[in-house]
């Protein structure tokens, strides 16, 4: 498995290139910004991007990926609550100094239960609303490793208090579905350092309960 992550645009939002070994098909997730780093990530591995996979409508998240599109022909894939979202894609860009990415055209929406991905590396889709509507996680089992978004730090959760954020969902989305999973499993955040389900769940503050709405 081909796993690199990248740190891109002003609000520093991990980008995860995904690829097979063997076919050296890829997936995208969360290309932000920067797609010309990206894309050297892509070519030095020799890579095929067929899917790009977003996690939430921030434009943080979703900004590059008309642009990476474009150079790679692979589809768009974006949980349909967050398609609001994409329409003030603009003037967020200007408020945070990017360019305005213009019109995101969504190709699929992604539901609890699809499955995503290339070749023998493939994630379920969960449905995590809390930070956004349509906020997902993607848990690639056999390789014990849940790419989160927004919806869980090292640390902390995703916040609450921007358009479509709900703290009871975000609670209820990591109480269930998030929680559920082995604690030797890695958690792959949307910003920041690497965690585990485990450590998370003796040492994150919300998951033990110790702040509410």
């Amino acid at each position: 498995m081909i796993h690199e992550i990248l740190p891109v645009g002003p609000l520093a939002c991990n980008c995860y290139v995904i690829g097979d070994e063997t076919t050296r098909e890829a997936m995208v997730i969360d290309p932000g910004d920067e797609i010309d780093e990206i894309m050297a990530i892509v070519r030095r591995h020799g890579l095929t991007v067929k899917q790009i996979v977003v996690t939430h409508g921030h434009l943080d998240h979703v900004g590059g990926a008309m642009k990476l599109k474009r150079l790679t022909g692979a589809p768009v894939l974006l949980n349909q609550n967050d398609y609001d979202l994409l329409k003030t894609a603009d003037q967020v860009a200007a408020w945070l100094g990017m360019a305005p990415p213009g019109k995101i055209d969504i190709d699929q929406n992604l539901s609890a239960g699809d499955v995503v991905g290339v070749a023998d590396l493939k994630a379920e889709v969960m449905h995590t609303p809390g930070h956004t509507e349509g906020s997902v996680c993607l848990y690639f089992a056999p390789q014990q490793k849940l790419i989160a978004g927004d919806t869980l730090f090292a640390g902390s959760i995703g916040r609450t208090d921007l358009p479509g954020g709900n703290f009871k969902k975000i609670m209820h989305s990591l109480k269930g579905p998030v929680m559920s999973l082995p604690d030797e499993t890695v958690v792959v955040p949307g910003h920041g350092p690497l965690t585990t389900i485990g450590e998370e769940r003796e040492t994150n503050p919300f998951i033990l309960g110790r702040y509410s709405e």
